[in-house]
């Protein structure tokens, strides 16, 4: 082939070229749900709308070496944003935000899981780079255009219609698309990875305008919708039952509900916990979800210390980690209470060192405070039978009463453990993130087990109220196939997505004889209220969106941050409202008009969770708690 005849512009060709790569990753190893024939048109629609878009800008240089460089670099830097996105893909099933590139600080820490999200093949992805690159050094005459202003006019009008073209089948794809924007991957998916970043950041600049112009007016509303649906008067059976004991609460690192009293290859995964569930002394939440989306770990801690729930976009801890909160440790404080972290890991990770100031803890031991060697550390660092056991010593040291709060480290992805300290054998199935996960757990357990004696050895125990609570999800969709094996189901459904979002919960109460299996359907929210009110602190001019555990007057729902709910009765997920107990999509109302074919009896729940979520968000990025005095409501 003599390259000189080519006629075809290089914008052209770079355009065919890494709309196919797009379309290919989107296609093949994102995850993309696609339920009918329009969505599959867009989504192969939108890669190429993109990179025309962005390679036809090339036709506005004059000079044709100018030309040649934009249309390389731009197709390197395009190559680079879709391979970060799927690498983070890989491992979060979500898509990078703005917020998560000023996060970048905790990528130091992240070790060897980073490379296991990497695959051989994935040097395939430079491959229309590679060819560009050489085309516009090869045959750069060929490959430029020299158009008159009117040509020029063309491609950008070309380029604009096409787009508009792209969001309007995106729009009747997708009512509200912009404006409900909760599911990162239904934008991805309707009007590409680029413009969804672009959207992004045009969001993101929005909300950081909210706090420069919050000025307090908002909170009449949000105080009103907090007395009216989510505060009791009631006090509930178990109000006060911990006055002026220590509270340790226990973060249990990725473990999920679909471990507990269950077996892999005939060994419990779980026995300690599983010990729990009947215990006379712990109450055990069967139904207990975590609510937490992009900020993972930092999320839990946010959602639990404060009863509000994290951001749509990004973790709170890094972008909003200098607001001001009325978080359970300033609180106990007012109390009397000393309240202290321990997490060997390091304190900048998750901007802690600045959040746990805000939050009003007293004391934070990170990695600094632990003998941490080869021997006793994997993965992530310092293992969780060492930390236990090397956190007694400050324990016995504290000033009483104190809430306490320890962060596992072992069972976090990539599942790390070497075989001396595994007690059970690993999985089999195709996917060696949900084999490694099962050892890891059980030394998690064992862990835990232990420090349970160690607080009996040092006389911690019996003055003590313990809280184990598993902070978010380890097994990702990513891992859908394995997981239909593990639970002998023929595939994951959206519904038993998010049954997986169940996390352990456990409160045990030493010397207390009444525990129980708790049914109800409740989530990370709850766990301030459920404190205070366990510790005789009243909450009744405080503001927050969860219920007492133990009350009977609480709202019958949890809302998870992408939208989705589920409820004693329903769980709605993907635009589908299913039966919780069945797990069959319930029909719509026979009422029903044409115009809302979705109308079902999900709709009045969500239309709470919304105005929650929004609520919510409202007083984090207006920051809406510099303008309460809690302390004269105490």
């Amino acid at each position: 082939m003599n390259l000189k005849r080519v006629k075809m512009p290089l914008f052209i060709i770079a355009t065919l070229l890494f709309g196919l790569k797009t379309y290919f990753i989107y296609r093949f190893l994102f995850s993309i749900d696609l339920e009918n024939t329009m969505q599959e048109f867009i989504l192969f629609i939108n890669p190429f709308v993109s990179a025309f878009l962005f390679f036809s800008i090339s036709v506005w240089f004059k000079k044709q070496s100018r030309q040649m460089k934009f249309i390389r670099y731009t197709a390197l830097i395009g190559t680079f944003i879709i391979y970060f996105n799927l690498v983070f893909y890989r491992s979060f099933t979500d898509f990078i935000t703005v917020p998560q590139l000023f996060q970048a600080s905790n990528m130091g820490d992240l070790g060897s899981s980073i490379f296991t999200l990497i695959e051989v093949y994935d040097i395939l992805f430079v491959v229309d780079v590679a060819i560009i690159w050489y085309l516009s050094k090869k045959i750069p005459n060929a490959m430029s255009v020299s158009y008159q202003k009117s040509g020029r006019v063309f491609a950008l009008a070309m380029s604009l219609m096409l787009l508009a073209g792209n969001f309007f089948l995106a729009e009747m794809e997708r009512p509200q698309l912009f404006t409900r924007a909760f599911d990162r991957e239904y934008l991805v998916k309707n009007i590409g990875l680029f413009n969804y970043h672009v959207y992004d950041l045009a969001v993101h600049s929005k909300v950081k305008t909210q706090r420069v112009f919050a000025d307090g007016n908002e909170l009449p509303d949000i105080k009103e919708y907090v007395n009216q649906n989510i505060q009791s008067d009631s006090k509930s059976p178990l109000h006060g039952i911990a006055e002026d004991k220590n509270v340790i609460f226990i973060s249990a690192e990725s473990v999920q509900n679909f471990v507990i009293n269950k077996k892999v290859n005939g060994k419990e995964v779980t026995p300690f916990l599983n010990s729990l569930v009947n215990d006379d002394s712990t109450y055990y939440f069967e139904n207990f979800y975590h609510q937490t989306l992009q900020g993972k770990t930092s999320d839990s801690e946010f959602l639990t210390e404060n009863s509000l729930y994290p951001l749509s976009r990004g973790a709170v801890f890094f972008t909003h980690g200098q607001n001001e909160y009325n978080a359970m440790p300033e609180i106990l404080k007012e109390e009397g209470y000393n309240s202290s972290v321990f997490h060997s890991n390091n304190k900048s990770f998750w901007n802690r060192d600045q959040m746990y100031d805000s939050l009003g803890f007293d004391h934070f031991y990170g990695e600094e405070a632990y003998e941490v060697n080869e021997e006793n550390s994997v993965g992530w660092g310092l293992k969780d039978k060492p930390f236990f056991e090397q956190s007694i010593k400050y324990l016995q040291s504290m000033e009483k009463p104190f809430y306490s709060k320890f962060i596992t480290l072992t069972n976090h992805f990539p599942f790390e453990l070497s075989e001396e300290d595994s007690s059970i054998d690993k999985y089999d199935s195709n996917s060696n993130t949900l084999n490694n996960y099962f050892p890891t757990v059980r030394y998690t357990d064992e862990a835990i087990e232990k420090f349970f004696q160690q607080l009996k050895d040092a006389g911690i125990y019996e003055d003590s109220i313990i809280v184990i609570m598993g902070d978010h999800y380890g097994i990702s969709e990513n891992h859908n196939k394995a997981m239909s094996q593990y639970l002998d189901k023929e595939e994951i459904t959206p519904y038993d997505h998010v049954q997986l979002q169940e996390v352990p919960m456990f409160i045990h109460i030493p010397g207390h004889e009444d525990g129980k299996v708790m049914s109800q359907v409740s989530g990370q929210i709850d766990i301030k209220p459920t404190l205070l009110h366990m510790l005789g602190v009243s909450t009744k001019n405080d503001i927050y969106f969860g219920n007492d555990l133990f009350s009977k007057d609480r709202k019958d729902y949890i809302a998870l941050r992408n939208g989705d709910f589920v409820s004693q009765k329903y769980v709605s997920t993907s635009d589908i409202c299913y039966n919780r107990k069945t797990g069959e999509p319930v029909e719509p109302k026979e009422n029903a008009t044409s115009e809302s074919k979705a109308e079902s009896a999900c709709d009045p729940i969500k239309e709470k969770v919304e105005e929650e979520l929004g609520y919510s968000d409202e007083i984090i990025y207006g920051d809406l708690f510099r303008f309460v005095d809690f302390s004269k409501s105490k």
